[in-house]
């Protein structure tokens, strides 16, 4: 997992979309907002965290611990239109298959990229 940069916070809340460089990561790309307070979060971190998936690459952001958090929260809540947490963006090959919150299991998370 890759925390993102603050760089890469402000190109999403500025374009309204995660860069070509995270979107392109590999071909498949999960963005995470989050807050690190979250237990849905703490748990789908869990499985997450560890997975050894080829052709996956997970970057996240606890904004409640940035400098950026009402900026982010905000973007997140009116522009994603996404008010919980953890909100999770899917990537296939550069493009966005679908978004959602949290999932209650690798097989999931995994099985959003299929539309599943």
């Amino acid at each position: 997992m890759q925390k993102l940069t603050e760089h890469q916070v402000e190109a999403l809340i500025d374009t309204g979309e995660a860069s070509a460089e995270i979107r392109n990561a590999s071909s498949r790309v999960a963005l995470v907002l989050t807050q690190s307070w979250c237990p849905d979060w703490t748990f789908m971190r869990s499985f997450i965290e560890g997975a050894n998936d080829e052709g996956l690459t997970i970057f996240y952001c606890e904004y409640d611990r940035e400098p950026f958090f009402r900026e982010l929260m905000e973007f997140k809540e009116s522009v994603l239109g996404n008010s919980l947490i953890p909100y999770v963006r899917y990537y296939a090959d550069g493009m966005l298959v679908g978004d959602g919150n949290g999932e209650a299991s690798l097989e999931r998370f995994l099985g959003r990229f299929e539309g599943v």
